[in-house]
C-alpha cells in the first residue's frame, strides 16, 4: 500500500485554451489528497502527441550520429538555438518503431536495421502528455543512404553530425549537449556500450 491508496482525482472542467501546433487545455480538477482533503486545483496540460527518438551508434568508430537544429523555446531563453539531439519525431499514427525508422531516414539519411527497443518516458509530466519512446540502432557507414537533413515540406533544416561518444558525453558536461532526450541516450549507450557491438 503507498500513501496514494485513498487518492483520487475527479475533472470537474475542461477548456480549450489554444488549438494550434499543440492543443492547450486549462482543467479544474478535485484532487482529494491522501489525508482524505479535497481541493479544486488548476492545471494546464498541452496535448501532445506520441513520440520517438533513435540513439544511432556505429560500434567500429565509436561516434554516434545527431542532429542540429533551431528549437524556438531555446532562442527565448536567450541561448543558442541550433541546439544537438538525437534523432526523433512525432508517431503521425504509426507504430513507435516505423515511425523512428521513418524520422532517422529523413533526418541523417540513415537506413537503420535492427532498432532495439529501449524505454518509455514522460518528457514533461508536470504539463504535457507527450510520451517519448527511445530506441538505439548500431549503424556503419554503408547505411547511409542518403543526406538526411530532414523534409523539406515541413522546412525542416537540420545538420547532420558524427561525432564520438566520449566527446558527446564531454559536450553534455560542458553544456554543448543541453536536450533531455538526447542526455538520456548518450548515458544509456555509455553503460550498455557492449549490447550495441
Amino acid at each position: 500500500m503507498t500513501k496514494f491508496e485513498k487518492a483520487k482525482v475527479e475533472i470537474a472542467d475542461e477548456k480549450t485554451l489554444s488549438n494550434g501546433w499543440t492543443r492547450l487545455s486549462g482543467y479544474q480538477i478535485d484532487y482529494t489528497d491522501s489525508d482524505g482533503k479535497t481541493q479544486r486545483l488548476k492545471r494546464e496540460v498541452y496535448h501532445r502527441t506520441p513520440a520517438a527518438t533513435i540513439l544511432l551508434y556505429d560500434p567500429k568508430r565509436d561516434t554516434v550520429v545527431l542532429v542540429r537544429q533551431f528549437r524556438l523555446p531555446v532562442y527565448l531563453h536567450d541561448e543558442p538555438a541550433w541546439i544537438i539531439e538525437t534523432p526523433a519525431g512525432l508517431l503521425d499514427g504509426d507504430e513507435p518503431e516505423t515511425a523512428i525508422r521513418r524520422e532517422a531516414m529523413e533526418e541523417t539519411g540513415f537506413r537503420v536495421r535492427d532498432v532495439r527497443f529501449l524505454f518509455k518516458a514522460y518528457s514533461a509530466p508536470g504539463s504535457s502528455m507527450e510520451l517519448l519512446h527511445f530506441f538505439a540502432a548500431s549503424i556503419d557507414t554503408t547505411d547511409r543512404v542518403s543526406n538526411g537533413g530532414g523534409l523539406a515540406e515541413e522546412h525542416e533544416d537540420i545538420e547532420v553530425l558524427e561525432v564520438p561518444l566520449g566527446k558527446a558525453m564531454a559536450m553534455v558536461e560542458q553544456g554543448e549537449i543541453v536536450d533531455a532526450k538526447t542526455i538520456i541516450l548518450l548515458q544509456w549507450a555509455i553503460l550498455n556500450r557492449e549490447l550495441l557491438r
